[in-house]
């Protein structure tokens, strides 16, 4: 007996141009140059004979199903996928795929994040999802605001000191 799960809340279907071509090479290098090279080399274990005992086998069929399933999920998501194009007009607002930075009131510490789209988020360069709680918080908000957001380490208060976008075509 299972228990039951509500189901996970679908994450927004945003993301940037730069995300978006990421995807579709990441799908194409997948299907096209590493899953034949794993197929190859899946081919020649199994001719190596007894399976049940060979660690290769066993690995490359694992390895296999690793890179089907990827493929599976970007052929999925890509084309339901919609690309944001451009800088808001007003640019002391912010939307997705600006690059914010905030002051924990309390503190007084400073933190640059970019609100990007789900598939697309990199804690180590400060890229947070537009689904996160901060960014759903500071979202609409304007240059010197205050607003809340709770976190995981509770209720925290910000003030958002600067807003820019990319002049790349698309946000961020």
């Amino acid at each position: 007996m299972s228990r039951w799960r509500p189901p996970a809340p679908h994450s927004t279907a945003i993301i940037t141009r730069d995300g978006f071509e990421k995807l579709k090479a990441e799908l194409d290098h997948l299907w096209h140059t590493l899953r034949p090279e794993v197929v190859k080399a899946l081919a020649a274990a199994a001719a190596e004979g007894d399976r049940s005992e060979n660690a290769e086998y066993t690995y490359r069929k694992k390895q296999l199903g690793e890179i089907d399933r990827r493929v599976r999920y970007l052929s999925k998501r890509i084309p339901s996928l919609k690309v944001a194009e451009g800088a808001p007009a007003d640019r002391s607002v912010v939307f997705f795929g600006a690059s914010i930075e905030l002051e924990n009131v309390d503190s007084g510490e400073s933190v640059l994040y970019r609100i990007v789209g789900p598939d697309e988020t990199d804690a180590r360069q400060g890229w947070i999802s537009i689904d996160s709680p901060l960014a759903r918080a500071a979202l609409k908000k304007r240059l010197d605001d205050e607003f809340e957001a709770e976190l995981p380490g509770g209720r925290t208060r910000f003030v958002i000191v600067a807003v820019e976008y990319l002049d790349q075509g698309c946000p961020g």
